[in-house]
């Protein structure tokens, strides 16, 4: 986990800017599924990275004690959240695989973009060892929906082709991770919604992904310039209409 943490340090900056959030819909599902009121929860978010699900949680009443393998990363969720109000946040150098929390401390285990990251069935026994009874198990995952725009669909055909480690819905067995076989889960719910965003912001989003970082810089360049001029071919104003749905599974 210190050589993921090292990764994604590396993108730091392009995950914090070109990252999306998650849409109001999550939250509402989160709560009506779980029956765990956010407001006032304490809440453990693992794999952290730079707050984006810390910062939604935080708006909306949580306590929030952030875990992340990566320095760089925390450090912009630190920042991030020391000029917002609400509650301080607590941010963790450490590994989702080994909490360094007390058992029976929080209401609310997430992972954010982050599970498929970790052992299986260790992390799920440490959010299970630090929930308190009746407490809540979250994983969800952002994705762009490819098959709802051809667009989208020939951008991850030409990262298919380019990048070697690639791995998105241009490849035929990619699926969401499989976090339903890992602890009891109460509901599914796949969540659609659309985001907006200008290509330059698209662009740094790609570069923040492990598949990218593990390109050298020049290749990393290179193939974001072909895709800027795709993209603008597109959407010559400059802005991205992305379909996009959450996958959220959610156990108590």
């Amino acid at each position: 986990m210190k050589d993921l943490g090292r990764v994604f340090d590396r993108v730091a900056d392009a995950y914090d800017a070109g990252r999306p959030g998650y849409p109001d819909e999550l939250y509402r599902a989160l709560v009506e599924v779980s029956g765990q009121d956010l407001d006032g929860a304490t809440t453990v978010d693992v794999g952290a990275g730079t707050g984006i699900m810390t910062r939604a949680l935080r708006a909306r009443g949580a306590q929030v004690v952030a875990i992340d393998p990566g320095a760089e990363m925390l450090a912009r969720l630190v920042s991030r959240t020391s000029g917002e109000e609400g509650a301080p946040v607590t941010a963790l150098l450490a590994d989702g695989n080994t909490l360094p929390l007390a058992d029976g401390v929080a209401d609310l285990v997430t992972f954010a973009q982050s599970w498929h990251w970790l052992d299986p069935v260790a992390s799920i026994a440490e959010a299970r060892r630090v929930l308190r009874p009746g407490g809540t198990i979250a994983g969800c995952w952002n994705f762009a929906h490819a098959a709802q725009a051809e667009w989208l669909a020939a951008y991850e055909a030409r990262l298919a082709e380019e990048v070697p480690a690639y791995w998105g819905p241009a490849v035929e067995r990619w699926s969401a991770p499989p976090i339903v076989s890992a602890f009891e889960v109460i509901e599914e719910r796949w969540i659609p919604w659309t985001r907006l965003v200008g290509i330059e912001d698209f662009l740094l989003g790609l570069r923040s992904h492990s598949y990218m970082a593990a390109l050298s810089p020049r290749r990393a360049d290179e193939l974001v310039e072909r895709q800027r001029a795709e993209l603008r071919e597109v959407f010559p104003e400059g802005v991205l209409s992305v379909p996009m749905r959450v996958y959220l599974a959610v156990g108590r």
